[in-house]
């Protein structure tokens, strides 16, 4: 079962097409979100660590 994408993928689709004028493969949004899904579990870990239960900005740099 695949995991759960979470990006827009007609959007995704869009702004490559508009920016550069390339497809993007099938798989492209699933590699993509497991990426979103790195930072966030970083992002968790930072705001954890700073003794907060609010994801903020700052956490993901």
């Amino acid at each position: 079962m695949a995991e759960e994408v979470l990006v827009v993928v007609s959007k995704l689709k869009k702004y490559i097409k508009e920016e550069a004028e390339m497809n993007t493969s099938n798989n492209v949004p699933e590699v993509l979100s497991q990426r979103v899904k790195q930072m966030c579990r970083q992002a968790i870990e930072n705001a954890k660590a700073d003794g907060r239960k609010t994801i903020m900005d700052r956490d993901f740099q």
